[in-house]
């Protein structure tokens, strides 16, 4: 790699703010304040507003959508099409 070009690959924490997960990984994304993890290391921390923790396809808490009964709503407003 070309030095002098390249940001700082380093450890740190992404936490999510709903969910209350929180992972250590490298990134070379900047966090703005800095939190103690379990290995009693100090790493920047950067908080994200979804993971999947939070997620709601991934907590099995997702809304189905009744599209059939649009489909039959709008099909009896302006009728079906004529070939």
């Amino acid at each position: 790699m070309k030095p002098g070009i390249h940001p700082e690959y380093r450890p740190v924490v992404f936490r999510d703010k709903v969910g209350g997960l929180a992972f250590l990984t490298r990134s070379t994304a900047t966090g703005t304040g800095t939190v103690d993890w379990e290995d009693g290391s100090t790493y920047p921390v950067i908080d994200v507003e979804i993971s999947s923790a939070s997620h709601p396809f991934y907590t099995g808490q997702t809304r189905v959508l009744d599209t059939q009964g649009r489909v039959e709503r709008f099909r009896r407003r302006y009728g079906t099409a004529q070939g």
